[in-house]
């Protein structure tokens, strides 16, 4: 559940006290009147997350006419009624109109709704990596009406020969069809990218081939769409972490290493086919410095040889099997370089989490540094190291590599371990993790990722998952592929929210000063009203501006599940007490003070009434006046 409010001061304290000012209470007492006390605004304030920041397009097209620097590069492109319209004739026209600027990692989302198709195959897409002039390649992110297709949603570059490369599709659990509206989202850092669809993750990419100039455009093919409420916001870079909702991150410890034999091309080429989002493997040096994906400090246990790897030179260890000791139809598999698997995940697809095994000099280091490089690959590996030397020679050398600590047991303080490494994620024993679960919010907080070592079962996977785990290296990646698949296709969990503050029912003094708060679980958006006009949750309700009365505050979530409402009344008293409190807060001048004081403390309501009617925009504001004539008044009535 997640309480909305104000954040409460600096200190241990969950609750905070705000009384009215002293100055007034002790005035109040002066004139011996009974003043009320003021009730606590009590609220609890959710921890901060580490949140993107600035919304770089949001557009609701209410201005009636396409937005300034939006792009119709081809095909009909309209606004009506709030909507912008795009219209393709034809399954072979392409048509898209493009806006925003060039982003690495930002959330794109929209409203989409297919009003017309010329059949079920036909779609809608978000541009994610488009040239402004809508030139080929492009990259995109495509829905059809037909959406519970196996390639319903997709991943998709047009190449500049004009061909279509897919790589990866998924179904949605419903059709969009016509005439529904369905909310859809694209978050991408990198090369990477998640396809969300109502609140959902469907899909998720490595593949992304980015430009360095793309922009984000809408798409229509062989369809008319109306698109709504287009926002894209700035991501952090870290997108290793796991937005709520979304399934733990596959990785493949040494490839498909349950499968195949560890650290080889074929062991990676099984992880990848079985759905892994990385492959992870080791590396070290030959004796000749060439470095190989290796585990173990010799090639006895995973080879047909025997020796320390740094004893032997790149054609020793080129001319050994490492494939026959795991099974008979691996013999003849070889140990590769470090350039052979990256020339492999280039090529055919897949991204590398690269463990730095023991102690390398910085030479060595910048040597795995600049195979790296010279695969342009830079983009698609993330390090990680036991050795703290290690990450420090690879930080000096490339900084724009992620980095990953490896430990077996927890550090006193892995933020502050985390800060001085420059590391974006922190990467502990599974159970090492479970014993210490507050660790994982404690580092997203800072922004950096926590994935989880060496875990194959399923009953972990889902402590895991549920105290917020980024990432889990498994040599099981196949079975943690499908375990994921069935935790993605879990009901929404309930939505419900609750006003908090001020409580159902409450009377209140003018002197007090609650807080809107609201407790909602599973909602992505939170809308409040008072009396039917807008306000906002964390918002002090200045009483002293209310009629007297009964007020409503209506409150709506929305998420995955739907939409949730729920509507609080509470009453504005009148007192003596409050009517000192507008009087001492009024603004009025010393003398207009000294004159409704007096008159206050002898009971004399109807004469205070109508001094202060006389008064409103003279000694007194006119804004205050009237609540303080409305409420002198009332008392004068009892």
């Amino acid at each position: 559940m997640t309480v909305l409010s104000t954040p409460p001061p600096a200190g241990p304290a969950a609750t905070w006290l705000r009384p009215w000012h002293t100055r007034t209470a002790a005035a109040l007492a002066a004139l011996a009147v009974s003043a009320a006390v003021a009730v606590a605004a009590v609220a609890t304030s959710s921890p901060a997350t580490a949140q993107p920041g600035a919304v770089v397009v949001s557009e609701n097209f209410d201005a009636g006419s396409l937005p300034a620097g939006w792009n119709a590069v081809d095909g009909a492109w309209r606004v009506e009624n709030g909507r912008l319209y795009g219209t393709s004739a034809s399954s072979s026209a392409n048509n898209k109109i493009t806006f925003g600027r060039h982003l690495n990692d930002f959330r794109f989302e929209a409203t989409m709704r297919f009003e017309t198709v010329s059949a079920a195959t036909r779609w809608a897409s978000l541009g994610i990596d488009v040239p402004a002039d809508g030139a080929t390649p492009w990259w995109i992110a495509t829905m059809r009406s037909g959406t519970t297709a196996s390639n319903g949603l997709e991943f998709a570059q047009r190449t500049t020969a004009n061909a279509w490369v897919v790589t990866n599709t998924a179904s949605a659990p419903y059709a969009a069809g016509t005439g529904r509206d369905v909310r859809v989202a694209v978050e991408v850092n990198g090369n990477q990218a998640r396809w969300i669809f109502d609140g959902r993750e469907a899909m998720r990419t490595t593949s992304l081939q980015r430009s360095t100039d793309g922009v984000q455009a809408l798409f229509v093919n062989g369809a008319t769409v109306s698109y709504d409420d287009v926002t894209i916001t700035e991501l952090s870079p870290n997108g290793y972490l796991r937005p709520q909702g979304s399934p733990l991150t596959v990785v493949a410890h040494r490839g498909a290493s349950a499968a195949a034999p560890e650290n080889t091309l074929v062991a990676q080429e099984i992880a990848r086919r079985g759905g892994a989002d990385w492959i992870e493997n080791d590396v070290q040096p030959s004796k000749d410095g060439i470095p190989f994906i290796l585990h173990d400090g010799t090639v006895d246990r995973t080879t047909d040889g025997t020796g320390n790897i740094r004893d032997l030179t790149a054609a020793q260890i080129k001319a050994l099997d490492a494939g026959s000791w795991f099974g008979p139809q691996y013999v003849g598999e070889r140990v590769p370089t470090l350039a052979e698997q990256l020339a492999d995940l280039r090529t055919r697809g897949g991204n590398l989490l690269l463990e730095i095994k023991g102690k390398h000099s910085r030479d060595e280091v910048a040597t795995i540094i600049q195979v790296i490089r010279d695969e342009r690959m830079m983009s698609r590996v993330f390090v990680q190291s036991f050795e703290v030397d290690a990450l420090r020679y690879t930080y000096e050398l490339a900084p724009e590599l992620p980095l990953g600590l490896l430990r077996s047991s927890l550090d006193a303080d892995p933020v502050a371990v985390a800060k001085d490494l420059h590391l974006t994620a922190y990467n502990p024993d599974g159970n090492a993790l479970l014993a210490r679960p507050e660790v994982v919010a404690e580092l997203h907080t800072a922004g950096v990722a926590v994935m989880a070592w060496t875990v194959d079962s399923a009953g972990l996977w889902q402590r895991l998952e549920r105290i917020g785990t980024d990432g889990v290296i498994t040599n099981r990646a196949a079975e943690l592929v499908g375990w994921n698949a069935a935790f993605m296709q879990r009901p929404p969990a309930e939505l419900t929210v609750e006003i908090t503050s001020p409580a159902a029912g409450a009377h209140l003094d003018r002197a007090q000063a609650p807080v809107i708060a609201v407790a909602a679980t599973n909602a992505e958006t939170v809308t409040v009203t008072l009396d039917g006009r807008p306000s906002a949750v964390g918002r002090e309700l200045d009483l002293a501006k209310l009629t007297a009365g009964r007020h409503t505050l209506s409150v709506e979530a929305t998420g995955p599940a739907g939409t949730a409402t729920t509507t609080s009344t509470f009453t504005v008293t009148v007192s003596q007490a409050g009517l000192g409190y507008l009087i001492l807060t009024s603004g009025a001048d010393e003398a207009a003070l000294n004159t409704m004081t007096v008159k206050l403390a002898h009971g004399q309501y109807a004469q205070l009434a109508g001094w202060v009617d006389r008064q409103a925009g003279a000694s007194v504001p006119a804004e205050i006046a009237g609540v303080i004539a409305a409420d002198a008044r009332t008392l004068a009535l009892r």
